[in-house]
């Protein structure tokens, strides 16, 4: 049993100026996940408390969902077997299901918070994701007003109704929502592009030399760090060597030469900043699994049937 204080009069479960919730009905839910549709993750509560002061739960037995709380606002508390975290503004913390916990606001400082829970056999990994294996029950975000207004989004569509439309719609949203907490710098990116880190400089000078045969060196000379430091930075980020992403990013232009263009694959290696056509192939197939002249082939054949298909 977790050791917190349910008794005082004054915390409270709900009840708070402007706040807002909705708890789908658990046949819905049930219906929803026993269906199998994507994307194995259903929204069962939803809900927005503005300073929320004496808001407060104690569950000993944890909850039937995972629980996200993100804080916009304030400070707030939550103790699980883990130990006691604070959440201040722009922090969100995560409770797997059937985790024991208790939550609430700080009485000085009530905490504004944007909450979901949420079942599915997609659960356990975004527990997982957002928690970093169970080790960090409370973290930082950025703040973003996309994740607002996702969150909004969901909210809004539930209003008006549980079809199954709507359900899987809002699911649909639920994942891109948790995906702002688990990959918050892929998030943000869009609203970032004036802030760019060592690796998105790296990428886009990349992108804009993709007719030279760019060396290690290189790309290491961009963010003038050195080659052994950038090769284990950018790995670490991306998950390949800076070469690898190099020669992907080539590639991905080399399908669209050969999708859109009557380019020879010759002219089209050229372009690509590859002297050796033999060279570009081997290239090509290590990346698509097949040659550049089938690639084209095949993706001709389904654009013709494609095109002949009564519609």
């Amino acid at each position: 049993m977790l050791n917190v204080n349910d008794t005082d009069c004054r915390q409270k479960k709900d009840g708070f100026n402007g706040q807002k919730a909705i708890v789908i009905p658990r046949t819905i839910v049930e219906s929803c996940l026993s269906a199998g549709g994507l994307p194995g993750l259903a929204l069962t509560d939803i809900g927005y408390y503005p300073r929320a002061r004496h808001h407060f739960r104690h569950r000993d037995n944890g909850c039937d969902q995972s629980i996200l709380i993100y804080c916009s606002d304030g400070l707030g508390w939550v103790e699980t077997d883990k130990g006691r975290f604070m959440a201040e503004k722009d922090q969100f913390i995560v409770i797997p299901a059937g985790a024991p916990h208790a939550y609430g606001s700080s009485e000085l400082r009530p905490w504004s918070i944007y909450w979901v829970h949420f079942a599915g056999s997609g659960a356990g990994q975004l527990d997982a994701l957002l928690t970093v294996e169970n080790t960090r029950m409370c973290q930082s975000v950025a703040f973003s007003e996309e994740r607002i207004k996702l969150f909004e989004r969901m909210f809004c569509v539930l209003e008006t109704g549980y079809s199954a439309d709507k359900i899987g719609y809002v699911n649909m949203c639920l994942v891109h929502f948790l995906s702002s907490f688990c990959f918050p710098d892929i998030f943000l990116l869009p609203q970032r592009k004036e802030f760019k880190d060592l690796i998105e400089i790296v990428v886009d000078y990349m992108r804009q030399n993709l007719h030279k045969p760019l060396q290690l060196h290189e790309l290491a000379s961009q963010v003038h760090i050195s080659v052994s430091y950038f090769s284990s930075l950018f790995k670490r980020k991306t998950g390949y060597s800076p070469l690898d992403y190099f020669n992907h990013i080539k590639i991905q232009k080399a399908c669209q030469y050969l999708l859109f263009t009557d380019m020879h694959i010759k002219e089209i290696a050229c372009k690509l900043g590859v002297d050796d056509p033999f060279y570009f192939s081997r290239l090509f197939n290590n990346v698509m699994g097949m040659p550049p002249a089938e690639y084209r082939s095949r993706k001709s054949r389904t654009a013709e049937q494609n095109a002949s298909f009564p519609h």
